[in-house]
């Protein structure tokens, strides 16, 4: 056994630490969830509530931190699954830390917490930085909006997606910082407004591949109906499957390895561009020879 040692941590020079929690026993049927920010009980979730349901001990079980709201009510911002659990086994009152804290401080509360003691998906994050007003997820909030995409906030499987529906929260994300507003947005523009407006093609490779491409020329990113009817004449769906699968049948090849999905379906979509683009056609009617990137046509002869 050893004391609590805090000889080399230095103390914060300032810390705003909040009034001091409350312990104590509420009632189940006194607690409610914010579905703004918490996630719903499903797959690993509800598996989660039956283990800790079976293997139940009040010795692995840490007090719920609760908020109050209107009503006599208490918020849940961390023990979802624990209280679900208890309930299941058939008591009435779990142990809870009441906390005084706004709306927007539980989703801060529940970001910090769930995004460092367990894995949470950026999905989630997302929700719960939206719900504390942190100024990067209301940038892509923004951005997702002007270009009719819907985050999700928790995975689900394509076959129950809807057109327009995407888990690439974090792609999205980075893209913003790396490629600007105006190219994420045609990006997602390229696949919202135009006959690829199906479930599963707005994947993470897809709109690295498309905000890529675009970023390079940024003639085509700027040619507004022009771009978005030349991609009502490429299947991405059919791209992306064909990346994919010659992703995996020639990962032995060493050219192979050298190149990713996404240069893969980078490859492609510039080469469909360069033949449908009016300002690619006029440039390649001007030249005596064709004078391909030898880097495009390797990555789109890899998968054909």
């Amino acid at each position: 056994m050893r004391s609590i040692l805090t000889e080399g941590l230095k103390k914060p020079a300032k810390v705003s630490a909040g009034p001091v929690p409350m312990l104590q026993w509420l009632r189940i049927d006194d607690l409610v969830v914010d579905p703004t920010y918490q996630r719903p009980i499903v797959g690993k979730g509800r598996r989660n509530v039956i283990r800790i349901a079976e293997a139940f001990s009040w010795s692995c079980f840490s007090p719920v931190i609760v908020a109050p709201v209107e009503g006599g009510k208490f918020v849940i911002i961390d023990g979802q699954h624990r209280t679900t659990a208890a309930a299941v086994v058939g008591f009435e009152s779990v142990p809870c830390q009441i906390v005084i804290a706004a709306r927007e401080q539980q989703a801060v509360a529940f970001k910090a917490i769930n995004g460092i003691t367990v894995p949470i998906s950026p999905m989630a994050l997302h929700a719960a930085a939206i719900v504390a007003h942190e100024p990067w997820a209301i940038e892509v909030a923004d951005v997702c909006a002007r270009a009719d995409v819907e985050v999700l906030r928790y995975p689900v499987p394509v076959e129950r997606q809807s057109p327009g529906q995407t888990m690439a929260v974090g792609a999205i994300a980075r893209c913003l910082k790396s490629y600007g507003e105006a190219t994420l947005i045609t990006a997602l523009q390229c696949i919202t407004q135009t006959t690829n407006n199906k479930p599963g093609t707005l994947t993470a490779r897809m709109i690295r591949a498309l905000c890529e491409v675009l970023d390079r020329r940024r003639d085509w990113r700027d040619s507004g109906l022009t771009l978005l009817e030349a991609f009502d004449a490429i299947d991405l769906a059919a791209i992306q499957t064909e990346a994919a699968m010659y992703k995996t049948t020639g990962s032995t090849q060493t050219d192979m390895t050298r190149t990713s999905q996404v240069e893969c379906i980078m490859g492609r979509i510039q080469l469909e561009l360069s033949q449908l683009m009016p300002c690619a056609k006029a440039e390649a009617a001007t030249r005596t020879t064709p004078q391909p990137t030898p880097a495009a046509y390797k990555a789109v002869d890899l998968v054909r």
